[in-house]
C-alpha cells in the first residue's frame, strides 16, 4: 500500500512539474507574408522598399540573409513548412494537390497540432495553409482538420472578404493569371482590408489574457495579387521615380529546356509591350509596403501586451517573386528570385539583436526550431534541422544546405555559394554566387564544374512521391 501511495505521490509531483513547465513556455507569434521577395530592408533586393517595421523586427533578432522556400509555389511551401517534410517526401507539387490525403503525412502533427498537443493554445488566422480569393470556394482553402483552437475568419475559412475596386480588372490583359494579374488602388481604409480584419483580430488575442502559452499564426495575403490596396502606400513609391530590376538580353539562352517557363515569360512580354513594367512594380512596391504595415500593427500590439520579453517571433514568406527578372512574372521557377525569402527570427535571450546569418537555411527548419526553443522534444518526422545554433551564434558551423522544388522531379540546392538545379527531363543549370549573384551565366555546361556538380547532385532529393488525391477545394 505503501509502495502505491509513493507511486501517486510521484506520479502527481510529476503531473505538476509538466504543467509548470508548459506554463512557462513561451509564446510564439508566427507571422506568414505571402507571395514576398526579398524587396525588403534587411535583405536590400530594391534600393526602393520601404518596410520600416520589417526594419525594426530584423533589429530585434536574427535575419537569415540566405534563406529558401522549399517549393517556388504557395501549397506545397505552406505544407511543407507546417508538417516539416520535403514536397517530394508528401507528394505535394501544386496548389491543387490536397497534403491532408497524403499517406506520407498520417499519424504526424503538423506545427499547430503539435503544439496544441503539447500544451499549447492555437489560433490562427488569415492566409496560413494554402487558400486564395480567387474563387469563393478558396476562401477555406487547406485548412488542418485539427489543430487550431479557434481560426478568423471562421474555423472552416482562413481569408476574409476582400476589398477591390470598381470594374477590376482593370489593365485590360489579355486574361493573364486568370484575370488577376491587376493593381489599383481602392478607396477603402487599412482595417477595411482582408490583411486588416486579419490583423485586427490578431492585435485582440495578443492583447488578450491566455492561461495557456499561446500560438498565433497571423497570415498576411499582400503582396499576393492582385495588388488592391489604399492610394497612401501607392503615393510611397511616385511611379516616375520607379527603378526596374536588373536584366540582360537573351538570359534563357544558355537555360535548357526554357519553355517550362513560357507562361511567366508571356506575362513579362506583356508587360513589356503595354509599357506597364514601372507600373507593375509600383504595385509590388506599395503592397509590400502595406503589409509591411500590418506587421508593425502586430509588433505594437505585442510591445503594449507586456509579453514581448516572452514572445518568440517568426516571420517568413513562402516563396519569393520575379518583377522581370530573366524575362519573368511570378513564381514558379527555380531561380533566386522565386526561392529565396525574408526568415526572421527573434527569440528573447538566445537572438542578440540585429544579427545575420549567410548560412543556406530552408523554411523546412522553422518547425524544429520553434519546437527546440518551446523547449519541447521534437516529432521524430522533421527533415529540417534547428536554427538555434545559429541563433546563439552567427558564427557557428552550419553542414546543412537548403532544397527547392518545382512540380514532379525538379530540384534545386542552394548551398553558401552555389546553386545548382537538375530537372526531371536531366537539364542542369550552376550559378556561383559570389560572381554572379543575377544567375545570368549558366556555368553547369563548363566541363571544369564538372566534380563540384557531380557534389552538389548528390545532395538531392531522391524520393519523389507522387501527389496525393487533388483537393476539392
Amino acid at each position: 500500500m505503501s509502495r502505491l501511495f509513493t507511486l501517486l505521490i510521484a506520479l502527481a509531483l510529476c503531473g505538476l512539474a509538466s504543467s509548470r513547465a508548459v506554463a512557462e513556455s513561451p509564446d510564439i507569434l508566427l507571422i506568414s507574408i505571402d507571395d514576398l521577395n526579398d524587396w525588403v530592408g534587411p535583405l536590400g533586393g530594391h534600393p526602393q522598399a520601404k518596410t520600416p517595421n520589417i526594419d525594426r523586427l530584423a533589429a530585434r533578432g536574427m535575419t537569415f540573409t540566405n534563406a529558401h522556400a522549399t517549393a517556388a509555389i504557395c501549397n506545397p511551401s505552406r505544407s511543407s513548412l507546417m508538417s516539416g517534410m520535403l514536397p517530394s517526401h508528401i507528394g505535394v507539387y501544386g496548389n491543387n494537390h490536397d497534403w491532408r490525403n497524403s499517406p506520407a503525412l498520417e499519424g504526424k502533427p503538423v506545427l499547430p497540432l503539435f503544439l496544441q498537443e503539447n500544451g499549447y493554445r492555437t489560433l490562427g488566422g488569415g492566409k496560413l495553409f494554402h487558400s486564395h480569393t480567387y474563387f469563393p470556394r478558396a476562401f477555406f482553402g487547406l485548412l488542418p482538420r485539427k489543430g487550431f483552437d479557434d481560426y478568423y475568419p471562421a474555423m472552416n475559412r482562413q481569408l476574409p472578404d476582400e476589398v477591390r475596386p470598381l470594374g477590376w480588372p482593370l489593365n485590360e490583359n489579355p486574361n493573364l493569371v486568370l484575370g488577376f494579374f491587376d493593381w489599383a488602388p481602392v478607396a477603402a481604409e487599412d482595417s477595411a482590408m482582408a490583411d486588416g480584419q486579419v490583423v485586427s483580430w490578431a492585435v485582440r488575442q495578443i492583447g488578450a489574457t491566455h492561461e495557456k502559452p499561446l500560438f498565433l499564426g497571423a497570415g498576411i495575403y499582400r503582396p499576393h495579387l492582385p495588388w488592391y490596396i489604399p492610394q497612401a502606400y501607392f503615393d510611397l513609391h511616385p511611379l516616375d521615380q520607379v527603378e526596374l530590376p536588373s536584366t540582360i538580353q537573351n538570359d534563357l539562352d544558355d537555360v535548357p529546356g526554357a519553355k517550362r517557363y513560357a507562361n511567366n515569360q508571356r506575362v513579362h512580354e506583356w508587360v513589356v509591350e503595354t509599357g506597364k513594367w514601372k507600373e507593375g512594380v509600383q504595385a509590388y512596391l506599395a503592397s509590400i509596403s502595406f503589409a509591411d504595415a500590418m506587421v508593425g500593427q502586430l509588433l505594437d500590439a505585442l510591445d503594449a501586451s507586456g509579453r514581448a520579453g516572452r514572445t518568440i517571433i517568426a516571420l517568413f514568406s513562402d516563396h519569393g517573386w520575379h518583377l522581370g527578372e530573366k524575362g519573368q512574372w511570378r513564381k514558379q521557377t527555380l531561380w533566386e528570385e522565386s526561392t529565396r525569402v525574408p526568415l526572421i527570427v527573434v527569440a528573447p535571450g538566445v537572438t542578440v539583436a540585429g544579427s545575420r546569418s549567410a548560412e543556406p537555411v530552408s523554411l523546412l527548419d522553422l518547425y524544429p526550431t520553434l519546437v527546440d526553443l518551446a523547449g519541447l522534444d521534437p516529432p521524430g518526422h522533421l527533415q529540417g534541422h534547428s536554427l538555434l545554433p545559429l541563433l546563439r551564434d552567427p558564427g557557428a558551423e552550419w553542414p546543412h544546405v537548403a532544397i527547392t522544388t518545382h512540380l514532379f522531379g525538379n530540384h534545386a540546392v542552394r548551398t553558401r555559394f552555389h546553386r545548382y538545379i537538375r530537372y526531371a527531363d536531366g537539364g542542369e543549370e550552376l550559378y556561383d554566387h559570389r560572381e554572379d549573384p543575377q544567375e545570368w551565366q549558366n556555368l553547369a555546361l563548363s566541363p571544369d564544374h564538372a566534380e563540384l556538380k557531380e557534389r552538389l547532385a548528390s545532395l538531392l532529393p531522391t524520393v519523389n512521391l507522387q501527389p496525393p488525391n487533388r483537393s476539392r477545394r
